[in-house]
């Protein structure tokens, strides 16, 4: 069972390596029966691995497979070819091999490395990696193998391409063992200050932040011919609340960069301004990932290679037909009657994943939106140019377009809320009788009251596991990135009823707009970011509740974040790798405190607790949250979303009273006047190993 789990593995290790040559950092070699050979290996792939065997540290077995996949759309795309799941042939593609890897029978896990042997051998690495992370993910029997962290497989999707030639004669000259120097990547490496929107590149560039997006969408992939896969508690409002928070924590980094908020993309026919030049190589392809030039359009896209044939006109019908959805309230289903529209039903429509009410009518405006951004320089295929950066979810918040389509795609969520049809909540529904907060402060670590201080760190990561035909070892790469000092909250919260149960609700907003004036409440509820949600018990009288920033259930650990593969793998204290896998999506711990400026940013911290009793879930098995980490973006695995209230509550709607946030404030909320400082200096990482 052990060398299963290990062969299992070990099948993330150097994805464009044949499975005829070692793998891992301990020298395993898989024992390679003819069936697991491609075209290039027949005549000598055997003996190649024998040859391997016999200085190999390990040998995994694999059984001969009782029933040999055909992939019939899986093998058409090229191994050298990029992946993405915005692409109508790749998720195709993706179904079929994730079918296969689904439908081994449980328990059978030697089958099952044998299959995904197979699959790796003969498929796309990037359309096999996708495909079997998903698999361990889902299935029952693999929940604690562990899931390889994706800039470690593939980092040429999250570093500069000039790092790889370094990275190649480090892993040659430097002795088995001996101390790594690491390369050094440029904090600005795609452009200069010239350009305004690279103000902000310390943001959409963040590995982390990046990691963030493609391990949610692996955790809630939009399509499956087994629909469970998809078809999760809330799955299309957490789609909605995910990508507010992030255009939130967006909007609040520009205004920290003297720039005003994301202006939405609106009209599909307008030239789009902002220009990208990524400064990435796919080691895939071995092509450089295609730039933007400044004000390009969108246009129809007829790509047959890729399953595209859609117009802007489409387009523009699918966007008419979900605002009139938002309109009415309604959702018409193909039989021609209809049903009430809710906001996990919007999600899927505007996305759209499989559980949409209605492809045929409202289309898939989210994902194809993504395409054409991502195909404006080859939209016919005439030049057999791949997309670019925003057409992959590992990369695509990189663009500066990402927000703009997301600032469009939020205005349609925000019209939905607005409507007349999601009333605004009443005062019963957001006061918490008996219960009054008194006070909140924020104590920073390094001593200051209701100051967070930000500064610059420099981390290592290890790529070697992605750099494929090099030596072995150990090669990092140095980044350089935002963090914060720890903070700790300090509530103090009167019940004057019986004892009971409470959740304290915590987010930040700015202070001021871009023009430095106080906000109307209809605009500053959209700046909110949750920075933490969690339950207390409240006695009866005086009750002191503190909570450290590292506690948050927004985000995840840096470790977790940038896991080690081995390291995890290998901690015999660690049993819970499911949580650990299913918690990788959450927002990164070092992203969780906006920038701030040097003079410092006022902000505002408002905490709320809100009536449990009303809050709580009841969970089907009866069972506590076995995954309390990054919960707010993730849900829990298996479980029903653990807060009964609409996500981003209580500033998901508008108010029907208040006019700015002071009069919006109940005796169960406080509002404190806070300031973020950014310290303009660069710490190592205690935790690089070269230190």
């Amino acid at each position: 069972m052990a060398s299963v789990v290990k062969g299992l593995s070990l099948l993330f290790d150097r994805p464009n390596e044949p499975m005829v040559s070692p793998k891992g950092d301990e020298n395993a070699i898989f024992q390679i029966s003819e069936q697991f050979l491609t075209d290039d290996y027949k005549n000598n792939g055997i003996e190649i691995n024998n040859r391997f065997g016999e200085n190999a540290s390990e040998i995994i077995p694999l059984e001969n497979l009782r029933r040999v996949p055909k992939f019939s759309k899986a093998r058409r795309l090229p191994k050298d070819a990029d992946f993405s799941l915005f692409l109508p042939a790749h998720r195709e593609m993706a179904d079929e091999v994730v079918d296969e890897l689904m439908g081994v029978p449980e328990n059978q896990l030697q089958q099952l490395l044998s299959t995904c042997t197979y699959a790796r051998v003969n498929l796309n690495p990037q359309l096999f990696n996708y495909c079997y992370s998903v698999a361990l993910m889902h299935r029952r029997d693999t929940r604690n193998v562990p899931i390889a962290n994706f800039a470690e497989t593939f980092p040429s999707k999250f570093v500069d391409s000039q790092v790889f030639a370094q990275a190649r004669e480090t892993a040659a000259v430097a002795a088995q063992g001996a101390p790594r120097t690491p390369i050094i990547i440029p904090r600005d490496y795609t452009a200069t200050d010239l350009d305004v929107e690279h103000r902000l590149a310390y943001f959409r560039e963040d590995i982390g932040v990046n990691l963030h997006h493609w391990h949610w969408h692996l955790v809630y992939p939009f399509t499956a011919n087994q629909r469970e896969i998809v078809a999760k508690d809330r799955r299309g409002e957490l789609f909605f609340y995910m990508h507010q928070q992030i255009i939130a924590r967006y909007n609040g980094e520009r205004l920290n960069n003297s720039l005003p908020r994301v202006k939405k993309f609106n009209n599909f026919n307008e030239p789009i301004p902002e220009a990208y030049f990524p400064k990435l190589d796919s080691l895939t392809s071995s092509r450089g990932w295609p730039p933007r030039q400044a004000n390009m359009q969108w246009q129809d896209l007829n790509r047959p290679v890729d399953g595209l044939n859609v117009t802007i006109a489409d387009m523009q019908r699918w966007r008419r037909n979900v605002e009139d959805a938002i309109a009415t309230g309604l959702v018409q289903l193909p039989n021609g009657s209809t049903r009430a529209l809710d906001i996990d039903t919007l999600g899927n429509m505007i996305e759209a994943s499989v559980l949409s009410p209605n492809m045929d009518l409202y289309g898939s405006l989210h994902n194809n939106g993504h395409s054409f951004s991502a195909y404006m320089h080859d939209p016919t295929h005439r030049y057999l140019e791949s997309f670019g950066v925003i057409g992959d979810e590992a990369t695509t918040m990189r663009d500066p377009f990402f927000f703009r389509w997301h600032a469009f795609i939020d205005d349609l969520f925000q019209k939905y809320k607005e409507s007349a049809n999601v009333r605004p909540y009443t005062r019963s529904e957001l006061e918490n009788p008996g219960v009054r907060v008194t006070s909140a402060r924020i104590d920073s670590s390094d001593g200051a009251t209701n100051e967070l201080h930000t500064f610059w760190m420099s981390s290592d990561v290890d790529l070697s596991r992605g750099l494929d035909f090099s030596n072995r070892g150990p090669v990092y790469v140095r980044f350089t990135h935002l963090n914060h000092r720890d903070f700790q909250y300090t509530i103090e919260v009167e019940n004057n009823g019986n004892a009971s149960r409470g959740t304290v609700r915590i987010f930040i907003s700015p202070t001021n707009d871009e023009r430095q004036l106080s906000w109307a409440l209809s605009d500053q509820r959209k700046m909110f970011i949750e920075m933490d949600r969690f339950v207390v018990p409240l006695n009866r009288g005086r009750n002191v509740i503190t909570r450290r920033s590292s506690e948050s259930t927004v985000t995840i650990p840096f470790e977790q974040t940038f896991r080690d593969l081995g390291a995890q793998g290998s901690n015999p204290r660690n049993t819970d790798l499911a949580s650990f896998n299913y918690c990788g999506c959450g927002w990164p711990q070092h992203m969780l405190v906006p920038k701030g400026t040097e003079s410092g940013t006022p902000y505002q911290l408002f905490v709320m607790v809100s009536n449990y009793e009303l809050d709580s879930v009841t969970q089907e098995d009866g069972s506590d949250m076995s995954c309390k980490q990054a919960s707010s973006f993730c849900g829990i695995r298996d479980k029903l979303f653990p807060d009964k209230r609409a996500m981003g509550y209580p500033f998901d709607r508008p108010s029907s009273s208040a006019t700015n946030i002071q009069d919006f404030i109940l005796p169960n909320m406080l509002l404190t006047d806070i300031s973020i400082k950014l310290q303009n200096i660069t710490e190592q990482n205690p935790r690089n190993p070269n230190n």
